[in-house]
């Protein structure tokens, strides 16, 4: 179970990597989701996986730790507000400037360069 958990943080990460490294807004929004979806699960695993364990101390004798689960129940939500105004500001950068580039070198700026923009 471990081994699985472990390849699946691995790649995860590998893909969220992976993806932040290439030139459009679109594919780094999802380079950073699924690097969030990596730490989420690193932070649960670190919680001690427990199988029918409840969450309280003192109830039954194996209990599941309950801080890792508000910590990633927290971080989910504030990844979910965090995407949504990147996206916000992907899409608004798409419509001023016509591109969805991330990088920006001197060949991007169009066929008129800098000057006709003003």
């Amino acid at each position: 179970m471990e081994a699985l958990i472990a390849i699946a943080i691995g790649t995860l990460t590998a893909v969220g990597i992976y993806l932040m490294l290439r030139l459009r807004t679109f594919p780094v929004i999802l380079g950073l989701t699924f690097l969030s979806y990596a730490v989420n699960i690193f932070i649960f695993v670190s919680g001690r996986l427990a199988v029918n364990a409840a969450p309280i101390i003192g109830v039954t004798e194996a209990y599941a730790d309950p801080l890792p689960q508000a910590l990633v129940l927290t971080a989910i939500v504030i990844s979910f507000g965090m995407t949504a105004v990147i996206m916000i500001m992907a899409i608004g950068g798409y419509l001023e400037a016509g591109h969805d580039k991330v990088n920006m070198d001197d060949d991007t700026t169009g066929e008129d360069g800098p000057e006709a923009r003003t």
